[in-house]
């Protein structure tokens, strides 16, 4: 582990912890070239599949963009952080079930699914980007499914 401060890569840990949601170590070193201190974290590796895209490319498996998606469609609801946050983590739950590829279009319903019981003004403006409405009338059937679904 290099020294952030001046690239040494000798170092001690002075404190380990486990974060506080309990998936990482947290470390707290000091330099022996330069005496600062630094923090670092340790989490397991997960190894998650490759997603499919519409058009047939692979690429890797990105918390970054579901976790981006979700804040979007949450932007200016009354949603905390903590339950963007559960609900990217139980996605990438889900995800890490597959084995070797996931296509983007589960993923999407995935998410879909967990914003419509949170919010369904953010599950329609996940929605409305993630099925590309061509039209109103598409956009206005999705609203009229999740209204009568609510009022069930």
């Amino acid at each position: 582990m290099k020294c952030p401060f001046c690239g040494n890569a000798e170092n001690k840990v002075i404190d380990s912890r486990i974060s506080k949601d309990g998936k990482a170590i947290r470390r707290r070193r000091e330099c022996l070239g330069c005496a600062k201190r630094f923090t670092t974290y340790e989490f397991v590796e997960d190894i998650m599949p490759m997603v499919v895209k519409k058009d047939g490319r692979r690429e890797p498996f990105d918390r970054m963009k579901i976790r981006s998606g979700v804040m979007t469609a949450c932007e200016k609801r009354p949603i905390s952080m903590e339950s963007m946050e559960k609900i990217v983590d139980d996605v990438e739950q889900a995800c890490q079930e597959f084995q070797a590829e996931i296509t983007s279009s589960v993923i999407g319903e995935k998410v879909m699914a967990e914003l419509k019981v949170l919010d369904g003004v953010a599950y329609v403006r996940f929605a409305s980007v993630y099925r590309q409405f061509r039209d109103v009338g598409e956009f206005m059937s999705e609203l009229k499914d999740l209204l009568s679904k609510g009022k069930k």
